[in-house]
């Protein structure tokens, strides 16, 4: 007979031998780790969930966060029929079947299907498509898991149709309950082993697996399977044996995810706001990664422009310099010009002025009428162009004391470029200043 979740019972021996992280997946609300934001008492999709009050659902979040384990839960709360499908494995057909079968129960009894589907970005468009029409009509509630953001990957209508919803890492403290569960439940866990976990040991682990808590507890059922066991029978887990167990940090992270767009945003924006600790560290999370060495230099040289500007130009000459000697030596040895860079960059003064300024010449030239060039500013290096008065009047500011004239380049005399007082702008600002204010006396003299 099918259970609730439309699948023959599992035989005793699969049961036993499923790997710890699936044998302890969570039943209820109350078992399931992390995810206050959406989860917590009052929070909405508690609320959605315990008043059955949800049409699809598209939760996305990195590996090990719980998505297949609240799916699961939120059918096991509603009372549904619970199919799951994968992106990877899944074609049209298995999709026309399974929505076939939904909407004879539905028909029959009154018996509602979620549709869980595994990596939904995995599907293409056309796969996506075939959803839509049962997922309007009811006939399943769906609730898609992805690991990529579903705004970016999973199509906009669909998207349109259903309530999505973050998972974050766990928190150490999280995975440090979800241990302890572990190592106490004899029915499903470790409890019948009598395991003995040293502070120090749930400590590393609970930091090392970035959040996820499958990692987690396979490294810890793997631990307990590999350690021989004192004379007493009991097994103690100590940090040596655990570090042994998990082998080093993995770093999530993917060069055509949101790790690779988050991590850069927190590089840029550490160098942007004057912390060269943190643009250290992002920057050390991206080499061992593996993501493009090119790639990071480019951005340094975008930001070196971009926000430090003026202040100090002399940083998009150590940017460029590291990014020409990226090119030169390679890894392993480029990521010490790179991190140069990041620390000249991010403790550099900051002036974003030139940007602003050309943002704010584009925005005036979008907006308003396109200026003509004025005629002495225009070439007359050509047969006709003097006939034309074209260059007529133009005064060769090398011709006069400081290489200074008071000339207008821009009709109307339009201002864009405003300095700040930081770095080496403050020089800047004050030339500036002097020769604004000699060209308007000489404009007020003309009147």
């Amino acid at each position: 007979m099918d259970d609730l979740f439309g699948n023959e019972p599992a035989p005793e021996t699969a049961a036993t031998h499923a790997p710890l992280a699936e044998r302890m997946r969570p039943r209820n609300l109350d078992e399931y780790a992390g995810q206050e934001h959406i989860l917590g008492p009052g929070k909405l999709l508690r609320r959605a969930i315990e008043g059955d009050r949800f049409s699809s659902i598209v939760l996305y979040g990195p590996p090990g966060t719980g998505k297949t384990s609240l799916a699961g839960v939120i059918a096991r709360l509603t009372r549904a029929r619970f199919e799951r499908l994968s992106g990877v494995e899944s074609n049209v057909a298995d999709l026309r079947k399974t929505m076939a079968a939904a909407a004879t129960r539905l028909a029959r009894d009154g018996t509602r299907t979620i549709l869980f589907i595994d990596e939904i970005h995995r599907f293409n468009k056309a796969q996506q498509d075939v959803l839509l029409p049962d997922v309007e009509r009811g006939t399943v509630r769906l609730i898609g898991a992805t690991t990529m953001n579903p705004f970016f990957y999973v199509n906009s209508p669909l998207v349109s149709r259903s309530m999505v919803f973050e998972l974050r890492p766990l928190s150490a403290a999280d995975l440090r309950v979800l241990m302890g569960r572990a190592l106490a439940d004899q029915e499903r866990g470790l409890g019948a082993a009598r395991i003995r976990m040293e502070e120090e040991a749930a400590e590393h682990l609970a930091e090392v697996c970035d959040g996820d808590a499958r990692r987690c507890l396979n490294a810890l059922e793997l631990a307990s399977l590999t350690t021989p066991p004192e004379n007493d029978g009991s097994i103690v887990l100590t940090r040596a044996i655990i570090e042994d167990c998990i082998q080093r940090k993995a770093v999530v992270y993917d060069a055509h995810d949101d790790a690779h767009y988050d991590t850069i945003s927190a590089f840029i924006k550490s160098i942007r706001g004057s912390d060269p600790d943190a643009a250290l560290y992002w920057l050390a999370k991206m080499l061992h990664a593996g993501e493009d060495i090119r790639f990071i230099a480019r951005r340094l040289v975008i930001a070196a422009s971009e926000d430090i500007g003026l202040a100090d130009s002399r940083g998009l000459l150590v940017a460029v310099a590291a990014q020409q000697a990226c090119e030169f030596v390679g890894l392993p040895e480029a990521q010490i010009p790179l991190a140069h860079a990041a620390v000249y960059l991010a403790t550099a003064p900051k002036s974003n002025t030139a940007y602003a300024a050309l943002l704010a010449a584009q925005k005036d030239l979008q907006s308003g009428r396109t200026l003509a060039v004025p005629e002495h500013l225009r070439d007359k290096h050509y047969k006709g162009a003097e006939r034309l008065g074209h260059g007529k009047g133009y005064k060769y500011s090398h011709d006069f004391p400081d290489a200074f004239v008071p000339q207008a380049y821009l009709p109307e005399g339009r201002v864009f470029y405003e300095p700040s007082d930081r770095g080496e702008e403050k020089r800047i600002a004050e030339r500036l200043s002097h020769w604004r204010s000699v060209f308007e006396a000489e404009k007020a003299k003309d009147t």
